[in-house]
C-alpha cells in the first residue's frame, strides 16, 4: 500500500502490473465478500474495486487478469470458510436468495441524503423525511396496492396473505424522489409512495397520535369557553354537527341546547350521530329515584366519580344524559377528565401508571330485582393504552362494580393498591372536578372511555333519560365530516 498523488490510499494487487494500482474507496460496501490483504490486513470489498483505467494492457490480457483475480478470491474465500476464520454465517430457518445482504446506503440522487435505502437479509431499511424505517419483506409483499393485490373500489385486500412465501425477498429494488419500486422473484412489481410508507410504518405510527385531545381540569375547561351547539343546527346542518363532534373529540364532553324535554326528542338527537346501543337497560333508559333497578343510580344518593358498564367486555363508548324534570334541590352532575388525572400519574409515578395499564381486573354486575336477572362480568386493566405509542384510549374506573381481585399474585396486589390510590387521589382533587347543573332542554354527551361522571345527592322528584351510543359509529360520523378520530 502507498499514497496516491491526491493523498488517497492505493493498494498494489498481487499479480497486477506495476502501473495497475487500484485506489481504495472508503465506505463502498456492495458485497459481503471481502479479501484480507496481507499488507496492513486491510479488508477490501472486491466489488468496490473500480476497474483500472488507462492501463496499457490488451483486452485479452485484461480478461485474463480479471479471471486470475476472481479465481484467487474464490480460493481464498473457500479456505477461510473451511478453516473457520472467516465471517460466521448464522443459520436461518429459511433462505432469502434473491438479493445478497447489502450494507450500503443507496440514495435517490448522488447529492441527496434525505432519502436513502439499504437492504438486509430479512428487511429493507429506509430513511426518508427524518424517519428511519424498517420493513420486513413479507410485509412489503403483503401490503402491495397493485390492481391484482388490492381492490381500490372496496378498499379491501385481494392478495391471500397465506400465499406469500415467508422467505420472500425482492430481486430488484429502486427508488425515485417519491416512490419505492420492488420487483419480486415471480416478476410482480410493487410500488409504494414514500409518504404512504412514512404514515404506515411502525416508526411513523409511534410518533402519531391516534386521537388528538385537550386534557383539562375545571379551570382549563372553563377558560376554554367551549360553546354548546343549538339543537336545530345540530340536527339540520353539517356545520353544527361538525362543531359538536370537534368539541366532543377534544374534550370528551359536549352539550346541545334547546332540546325538547322528552325521551322521544332525546332519541332523535342521539341517532343523529350514532346507532343507539341497546343493553340490559334497554334502548332508551328513563329513571327516577324509585330503585326500579338494582343500581345506586336509581336512588337519591350521591354517586362518586366512575365510568359506566365496566362489567361489559367492551364498555359503552358514549353516554347521553338529558334531565327532563327536577322539582327539588341538589343533583348537580360531576365530570372529571380521567385522562388528565392519568397524565398526572404518568408524570409523577410512571411505574404506577404502567402497573395500572397491565394488571387485569374483573368488574361485575349482579342484579335480581323484579323481573331483571343479570350477571355481567368484564375484564381489563384500569388504564388501556395502545402498545405502539403508549397512547391512553380507555379508563375503566368504577369502585362500585369492581369484583374480587383474584387475577394477580399477592406480591403484585399491594403495589396495585398503591397505584390505584395515586390515581384516585388525582381524580378526587377539587381542582379537577367540573360541576354542572343539568336542566330540561340541555343534553350532555359524555365519552365514557375517558370522562368519569357522578352526582351529588338530591331532594324532590327528578326525571332523567338517556342512552348509550356505539363508539365506532360516533367516530365514523366524525371521520365522514373530515375530523381525525
Amino acid at each position: 500500500m502507498r499514497r496516491g498523488k491526491g493523498g488517497g490510499r492505493e493498494i498494489m494487487l498481487p499479480g497486477a502490473p506495476q502501473n495497475g494500482h487500484l485506489p481504495l474507496v472508503p465506505g463502498r460496501f456492495l458485497s459481503p465478500v471481502c479479501m484480507n490483504l496481507k499488507q496492513g490486513k486491510q479488508s477490501v470489498p472486491w466489488a468496490s474495486w473500480p476497474f483500472p483505467k488507462g492501463l496499457p494492457w490488451q483486452p485479452a490480457c485484461n480478461v485474463m487478469w480479471c479471471l486470475r483475480r476472481l479465481t484467487h478470491l474464490f480460493s481464498s474465500t473457500q479456505s477461510l470458510l473451511k478453516s473457520g476464520s472467516g465471517p460466521q454465517i448464522s443459520r436461518q430457518p429459511c433462505s432469502r436468495k434473491s438479493l445478497p445482504d447489502v450494507s450500503r446506503w443507496h440514495h435517490t440522487a448522488p447529492a441527496s441524503l434525505s432519502c436513502a435505502w439499504q437492504l438486509h437479509g430479512d428487511h429493507l431499511e429506509l430513511r426518508y423525511a427524518d424517519t428511519l424505517m424498517r420493513f420486513d419483506y413479507v410485509w412489503l409483499r403483503d401490503h402491495c396496492r397493485s390492481a391484482s393485490c388490492y381492490n381500490i373500489k372496496t378498499n379491501q385486500r385481494s392478495l391471500d396473505t397465506a400465499s406469500v412465501d415467508l422467505c420472500i425477498k425482492p430481486k430488484a429494488v429502486r427508488m425515485d424522489e417519491a416512490t419505492l419500486f420492488l420487483t419480486w422473484p415471480d416478476g410482480h412489481v410493487t410500488k409504494y409512495g414514500l409518504e404512504w410508507l412514512v404514515k404506515n410504518s411502525y416508526e411513523g405510527q409511534k410518533r402519531q397520535v391516534m386521537h388528538p385531545r385537550i386534557l383539562w381540569n375545571a379551570e382549563i375547561y372553563q377558560q376554554a369557553q367551549v360553546p354548546s351547539v343549538d339543537c336545530q343546527s345540530f340536527l339540520e346542518t353539517n356545520e353544527g354537527l361538525k362543531e359538536f363532534l370537534q368539541n366532543f373529540l377534544l374534550y370528551g364532553i359536549a352539550f346541545v341546547e334547546n332540546v325538547p324535554p322528552t325521551t322521544e326528542d332525546t332519541e332523535i338527537l342521539a341517532e343523529r350521530i350514532s346507532l343507539i346501543r341497546e343493553t340490559i337497560y334497554g334502548r332508551m333508559w328513563y329513571f327516577t329515584s324509585d330503585f326500579s333497578r338494582g343500581d345506586t343510580a336509581y336512588t337519591k344518593l350521591a354517586l362518586d366519580r366512575h365510568t359506566d358498564t365496566t362489567y361489559f367486555q367492551e364498555p359503552c363508548g358514549i353516554q347521553v344524559f338529558h334531565c327532563l324534570k327536577h322539582e327539588g334541590t341538589g343533583g348537580r352532575t360531576l365530570l372529571v377528565d380521567g385522562f388528565y388525572a392519568a397524565e398526572q400519574v404518568l408524570q409523577q409515578a410512571p411505574e404506577e401508571f404502567e402497573l395500572l395499564s397491565k394488571v387485569p381486573l374483573k368488574h361485575e354486575y349482579i342484579e335480581n330485582v323484579g323481573g331483571c336477572h343479570n350477571h355481567m362480568i368484564g375484564v381489563g386493566p384500569v388504564l388501556n393504552i395502545y402498545p405502539w405509542n403508549k397512547e391512553l384510549y380507555l379508563i375503566r374506573y368504577n369502585n362500585y362494580d369492581r369484583a374480587v381481585i383474584n387475577t394477580v399474585p399477592y406480591d403484585v396486589v399491594h403495589r396495585w393498591y398503591a397505584a390505584h390510590r395515586t390515581l384516585t387521589a388525582q381524580l378526587r382533587r377539587p381542582e379537577n372536578e367540573l360541576w354542572v347543573k343539568l336542566k330540561p332542554g340541555k343534553a350532555l354527551f359524555v365519552d365514557n372511555w375517558r370522562v368519569l361522571h357522578g352526582r351529588e345527592s338530591f331532594t324532590g322528584y327528578r326525571q332523567l333519560c338517556g342512552c348509550y351510543l356505539t363508539r365506532d359509529d360516533v367516530l365514523n360520523t366524525a371521520r365522514h365530516l373530515g375530523l381525525q378520530a
